[in-house]
């Protein structure tokens, strides 16, 4: 939420009034400044699909409208305007493929108005709730009658729910969700929309605010049941920030955000951690910095597995990886060792980046045993890492051996 101190900046200013959601066919104008130009450049077209959509910016799912009007690097952050001067949306995101044309996303007006109504309500950003469920179509008749689900019956089969989520006391995996809220779920997952349209029932639960209930219907042992479910942020195990990045997911090119796990070079202090100077780093979270257009082919696949589908077991779990060994005599062997997620430390599961912080502290065992994701270790003489520490940091810049938050 930006806004200038300066009264006087307002004088003579127009502001953007929002529209209502468009339907299909309704005309679009896209302004911005994308490539190719310096000045304003306007590009039309219709609203072709309107539908839950993968918002690559946030890694999440949320109503979105498809329009045929293109959308470049530079439209990103501008508004789209109906026939009538209105704005319905803010262009975010375009779908690059060689068999595709001209098929670009704008976050319609109802998400607008859920962030700003969020931000007046709380006097900050909470962001959207989830049920915390992940499901499965139920449209396959050996599936229903495996489960005992009559003709009669609706609903979509639970396969998780998120451990750290107020859902898991009392929903259970193979639970058949019905309706939300009172409205019937199909066996495809939709529920009704406008005359003569269906959406997912995600929907329905991106219009809530984090904190508020809703009443769920399911079917258990061929026996319905009704719970009133608190619904919450997405706890991630794997968060975004900081970092600026232009990614490729396969289906859409952005600019998006995402945590880096860059070195304290510099004086940029991320949340990273240099165990006992012997110059490997460590970051609680992603280092998709360095792949570029070519994320999804060259981003570790068991690391964007967790970030795509994992879930947290606990409130305080968080991805603690290897982002690079630092060149130092100590740590000869170990210089392909890079984004790996560290297990267990000296026998113990490794919750977070503080966690592991405070063992390695508090070691008064003769070595630093670090078991690694693939069966890997890496092993360093306890006394001798710590005593590296000041040589390391002086040879590579960097300011200290451990990120502010982490300092016990």
């Amino acid at each position: 939420m930006l806004t200038v101190s300066n009264d006087e900046f307002w004088e003579d200013v127009t502001p953007v009034n929002f529209g209502s959601l468009p339907r299909l066919q309704d005309g679009v104008t896209v302004v911005g400044y994308p490539i190719g130009g310096d000045t304003i450049l306007l590009t039309s077209g219709v609203v072709s699909r309107i539908e839950v959509t993968s918002y690559v910016h946030g890694a999440t799912e949320l109503l979105g409208v498809q329009i045929d009007a293109a959308i470049n690097g530079g439209n990103s952050g501008g508004p789209a305007f109906n026939d009538r001067g209105e704005c319905v949306g803010i262009a975010f995101q375009s779908l690059k493929h060689e068999d595709a044309e001209n098929i670009g996303y704008v976050v319609p007006t109802p998400v607008i108005d859920h962030f700003i109504t969020d931000y007046v309500r709380n006097n900050d950003y909470t962001g959207f709730p989830i049920l915390g469920i992940e499901w499965q179509k139920m449209e396959n008749p050996d599936l229903r009658k495996a489960l005992g689900m009559k003709s009669t019956k609706n609903g979509v089969r639970i396969r998780r729910v998120e451990p750290t989520a107020p859902a898991f006391a009392q929903l259970r995996a193979s639970d058949i969700l019905m309706s939300f809220d009172g409205i019937d779920i199909a066996n495809d997952g939709t529920v009704p929309f406008r005359h003569g349209e269906r959406i997912g029932f995600s929907y329905l639960v991106s219009k809530k605010y984090s904190g508020e209930c809703a009443k769920v219907k399911i079917l258990r042992d061929g026996k319905s049941k009704e719970f009133d479910i608190d619904l919450v942020n997405h706890k991630r195990l794997v968060h975004q920030g900081e970092a600026t990045v232009v990614l490729h997911t396969g289906r859409h090119r952005v600019c998006g955000h995402l945590r880096t796990l860059s070195s304290l070079r510099g004086g940029h202090q991320k949340k990273c951690l240099l165990i006992g100077g012997r110059g490997v780093e460590f970051g609680g979270g992603f280092n998709l910095l360095n792949y570029g257009k070519d994320y999804d082919y060259d981003a570790p696949v068991k690391l964007l597995d967790k970030l795509l589908h994992s879930m947290s077991q606990s409130e305080d779990e968080q991805l603690v990886v290897v982002s690079q060994v630092l060149v130092a005599d100590i740590n000869i062997g170990y210089e392909d060792i890079v984004n790996t997620q560290v297990v267990w430390f000296n026998g113990i599961p490794v919750r977070n980046l503080k966690h592991l912080a405070t063992l390695v502290e508090k070691c008064t065992d003769p070595f630093l045993w670090f078991d690694l994701d693939y069966q890997q270790v890496l092993v360093l003489e306890t006394q001798a890492a710590k005593a590296a520490t000041p040589e390391i940091l002086a040879t590579h810049c960097i300011p200290s051996a451990m990120s502010h938050d982490l300092k016990i």
